[in-house]
């Protein structure tokens, strides 16, 4: 029965991004090349800048090492509420036409922070100690919250064309209501993304730690 459940489920994450393949391809290339924003800005950080950074990452080590055990409520709280209002801000400049520059330049931002952080870790610990510390620290949580990203996206820009192209008020009223049901679930999917981070992401973490 959860087999069968699960299959139709994968079924219909199938289907909906099939019916807006367009869309996808276009939010996926703004996340891209955020990543490659992220990259070229290390590249052009100045020395001083690097040693900041440096401290930073050193620090933050050393903090992980010594902490006996992880406060995971207060550390959830922290993710949860981030990822939340991140929800709520591309819900809500999702509705409005005005609104989806910024939900794209949210999305290019999400791309640079991501290769901002693996560049930095591989620049300053080098190529594969830096690799494999940003993929501890960012993969599994990303793993969710980087389609829930997009997803949200690809939401509020149909919504948008649906606006501009459909004048019918009862139709842009349904429209609305489904990008509001959609931004919800992909929200429960956020929240699930910051559960994998503190509880799986960051435990595995401080368990790696002493390696680095």
């Amino acid at each position: 029965m959860k087999r069968d459940k699960r299959v139709k489920l994968l079924e219909i994450v199938r289907e909906h991004v099939r019916n807006n393949k367009k869309e996808y391809i276009l939010v996926t290339l703004i996340f891209i090349i955020g990543i490659f924003l992220g990259v070229l800005f290390i590249n052009q950080i100045q020395e001083g800048q690097k040693t900041e950074i440096t401290s930073y990452l050193n620090n933050f080590i050393e903090k992980m090492k010594n902490i006996e055990s992880l406060n995971h409520i207060e550390l959830l709280k922290n993710s949860m509420g981030q990822n939340i209002l991140l929800a709520i801000v591309l819900w809500f400049f999702g509705t409005t036409v005005i609104g989806i520059p910024i939900v794209f330049g949210l999305v290019l931002y999400r791309g640079f922070c991501l290769g901002y952080t693996i560049a930095i870790c591989i620049t300053i610990m080098g190529l594969p100690q830096g690799l494999l510390f940003a993929l501890l620290l960012l993969l599994v949580q990303n793993i969710l919250l980087i389609p829930a990203i997009l997803a949200l996206a690809v939401s509020g820009f149909k919504l948008y064309k649906s606006i501009v192209k459909d004048r019918n008020k009862e139709n842009v009223k349904i429209e609305i209501v489904r990008h509001t049901v959609f931004s919800f679930i992909m929200l429960l999917v956020l929240v699930v993304a910051s559960v994998i981070e503190i509880f799986i992401s960051m435990s595995f973490l401080k368990g790696c730690i002493k390696y680095f």
